[in-house]
């Protein structure tokens, strides 16, 4: 068994300093109970912004990384973050870290799909690649908000051996009710688990938490309220292959098929 720790913060309370002095705190706490790992909502230190000048952000071993992976080492626990990943003066990127237990670099990942209603494709660069890693005896995957409406990137991670997918967000409190859908939808479909660490509060637009992790028959195993809220929970990776095993959607598709389909669109 595995046990992780969902992280559900505001966005950008207080000002950087306070919420890294608060989320050292959540860090600890999450150690304490026995995980592995702890995940924070999307670009929880400043609160997620769709509007980003070019060259705004800092590198991946900038501040904000440095400052996960110091509570990653003193903490003896991995700790995903997120981050505005400069870009070479172009548009920055919207990126999940991850820090291994000693503190070093474990993977990271763009945001692929950007959420255009709010103009967050004409300030960010798209990632274009996949990120797994292993944490406790369990691999996982990341995505990142507006990603959970594309199963398309779901299932390639499915097919990368992924066992439970992390999904950090700011989802907001008008469109929870899909949050709450597409998170058992997206681990049923493939069968794994996945867990959805959303923001609670912040500043800009409310948000309503409602984290939760659902198992690979997707059923909801735990779930959090509106507000802050550290959610513990347990995987176990040997689910996951039992689940595939018994219903073999995966080996059963028709990529053959797709890709002729889709040709004659």
């Amino acid at each position: 068994m595995t046990k992780i720790a969902l992280a559900q913060v505001a966005g950008g309370r207080g000002g950087p300093a306070a919420v890294l002095d608060a989320a050292g705190r959540i860090v600890e706490e999450a150690a304490t109970a026995g995980a592995s790992l702890v995940c924070f909502p999307e670009q929880f230190v400043t609160g997620w912004s769709p509007k980003m000048p070019p060259g705004s952000g800092e590198p991946l071993d900038g501040p904000l990384s440095a400052a996960f992976g110091q509570m990653a080492q003193e903490n003896g626990i991995a700790v995903a973050g997120s981050i505005v990943e400069a870009a070479g003066g172009r548009r920055p990127r919207n990126t999940v870290v991850v820090l291994d237990a000693g503190g070093e670099p474990l993977a990271d990942y763009a945001k692929t799909h950007l959420f255009s209603p709010d103009g967050e494709d004409c300030n960010y660069t798209a990632g274009d690649r996949i990120a797994t890693f292993a944490a406790g005896g369990t691999t996982f995957g990341l995505a990142v908000c507006y990603d959970l409406r594309f199963p398309e990137l779901f299932r390639i991670y499915a097919l990368a051996g992924v066992e439970c997918m992390l999904v950090p967000a700011a989802w907001p409190c008008c469109r929870l009710s899909h949050w709450e859908t597409l998170l058992p939808a997206r681990a049923l479909e493939n069968r794994y688990y996945v867990a959805g660490i959303n923001t609670a509060g912040g500043p800009g637009e409310a948000y309503c938490g409602g984290s939760l992790a659902a198992d690979p028959d997707g059923a909801v195993i735990a779930r959090c309220g509106a507000g802050e809220e550290l959610l513990i929970v347990e995987l176990d990776p040997a689910a996951v292959h039992e689940a595939q095993s018994a219903l073999p959607s995966l080996s059963d598709r028709r990529s053959d098929l797709y890709h002729r389909l889709l040709s004659k669109l």
